[in-house]
């Protein structure tokens, strides 16, 4: 009995340690991330992660703390959002052994692609993924830098769906949840996950 009770303390003691190392972990994260006031107009405070990006410790933290979670999760492909899903989705796919997905603009991609049509603030814009690069049953990571309005991410899930493939799960680097992406994703049967949260702006 005494040989069982050490054995239980030393197991809590353990799970503490890695909650508080993971808690580290994602304050020099948020930490590493520069809010510029005023960016790109007056009244908005911009999140930059480029800065992350300079820094190798938060660039590499980033990625290894997405791959940890997904790792086995059955994820057979990674989609990334241009232009800054590129430089977080690719090396999680290269992490997780599956293959990575470009969603581009119009006129990028130089395959038969499929497009679909968002919202933004003051008009439209389109996405366009490849036919061939998402097979019937895929299961599919979608990942960008950033969650605000959802409304990018809304577009790539509807691309991915139309192809056959089942969207897992959204991964992100900053939330900005004052802005209702992740209720928007909600609303189309996704679960977000994001390392940093910041109210939006």
């Amino acid at each position: 009995m005494i040989r069982s009770k050490r054995a239980v303390s030393t197991t809590v003691t353990s799970r503490h340690t890695l909650m508080t190392a993971t808690a580290q972990q994602l304050e020099y994260l948020k930490n590493s991330i520069k809010s510029i006031q005023d960016y790109p107009k007056p009244g908005i405070l911009f999140r930059d992660v480029t800065s992350l990006l300079e820094d190798p410790k938060a660039y590499a933290l980033s990625i290894d703390l997405l791959v940890e979670r997904y790792k086995n999760a059955g994820i057979t492909k990674v989609v990334g959002t241009e232009a800054r899903g590129f430089l977080f989705g690719a090396p999680v796919a290269l992490g997780l052994g599956v293959g990575f997905v470009p969603v581009r603009k119009p006129g990028k991609l130089p395959r038969e692609t499929i497009s679909e049509t968002y919202d933004l603030e003051y008009g439209t814009d389109q996405l366009e993924i490849h036919v061939d690069a998402i097979k019937p049953g895929d299961k599919v990571l979608v990942v960008d830098d950033l969650l605000a309005t959802g409304g990018t991410i809304e577009a790539t899930v509807k691309l991915i769906r139309r192809l056959g493939g089942e969207v897992a799960d959204a991964a992100f680097i900053i939330n900005l949840f004052d802005l209702g992406g992740e209720q928007r994703l909600e609303k189309q049967g996704i679960t977000s996950y994001s390392l940093v949260p910041f109210p939006g702006h």
